[in-house]
């Protein structure tokens, strides 16, 4: 009961900030030009998964991959194609979820620097479980609420090589539907490791106090794959797709991609 009491009040100050944001972004029309630059159309959480399975070169693989997408071109030309650019945070999660890089805006190529600069400089996040629900609430609960500005579209931007090994589904859904509530889109970037994650589900690592339930993966039960998983558990929201990278020598070039069609709402299959 505690913890359902936690996520309605969670949920009820995000939908609460997020009303405050959308009246201010009515307001601003209002308002002097100055004011209205303190809005963006896009704010971004890229949340990342740092869990056991992503050793040190994985994880720097992926800090690198967010930083050089930060730094590229095509990216800076959909940030700046913004009236006032992005807001842009970012968190890493394993058994629980960190604030690595807090809000700040990017809206210029130096800024975009400063910005991957930090994320080059976040150290490794130590924990060794798969806690994505966990990672939502605490998405929920604490970062989106500090948003300091108006946006026109929230965004998280998920990735991970593993499905949650922490809760059920339920509790997942519960966090997801609370994120959608409030105004949230969830999109999915799955990390598929060949002859590694190809099969998800069945005799899956459990956290401690998981039990011996068996985890249910889809509306049958079983196993699965990861992709499949993140469109039937994570995905929600006005937009939201999925774009896997194919390892994580991939996660770069997949991740520039996602952040192009996330900055510029673009659809999905418009990428190049």
């Amino acid at each position: 009961m505690g913890r359902g009491i936690r996520q309605r009040e969670g949920a009820a100050r995000w939908a609460s900030r997020r009303a405050a944001l959308v009246l201010a972004a009515g307001l601003a029309g209002l308002a002097p030009a100055a004011a209205v630059e303190e809005s963006v159309a896009t704010a971004l959480v890229v949340s990342v998964d740092v869990s056991q399975s992503v050793d040190e070169d994985r994880f720097r693989l992926q800090m690198e991959g967010i930083a050089e997408a930060l730094e590229d071109p095509s990216v800076l030309a959909a940030i700046t194609g913004n009236s006032g650019g992005i807001m842009f945070a970012m968190v890493t999660w394993a058994d629980k979820a960190s604030l690595a890089v807090g809000w700040r805006r990017i809206a210029s190529r130096r800024e975009a620097a400063a910005a991957a600069a930090l994320v080059r400089a976040v150290p490794r996040q130590a924990g060794d479980f798969t806690c994505l629900g966990q990672m939502l609430r605490t998405v929920g609960a604490n970062v989106l609420p500090a948003l300091p500005v108006a946006a026109d579209r929230v965004v998280i931007d998920v990735s991970g090589d593993g499905i949650d090994n922490c809760t059920d589904v339920e509790a997942i859904h519960a966090e997801r539907d609370a994120l959608a509530r409030g105004g949230a889109t969830i999109n999915g970037l799955p990390i598929l490791v060949p002859g590694e994650n190809d099969v998800v589900g069945a005799g899956a690592f459990r956290s401690p106090g998981y039990g011996l339930r068996a985890l249910p993966i889809g509306p049958q039960g079983g196993e699965t794959t990861l992709d499949r998983w993140y469109r039937d558990h994570v995905l929600t929201g006005p937009g939201a797709f999925l774009l896997a990278a194919r390892g994580y020598g991939d996660f770069a070039r997949a991740l520039r991609q996602k952040f192009v069609l996330e900055i510029s709402a673009l659809e999905p299959e418009r990428a190049k």
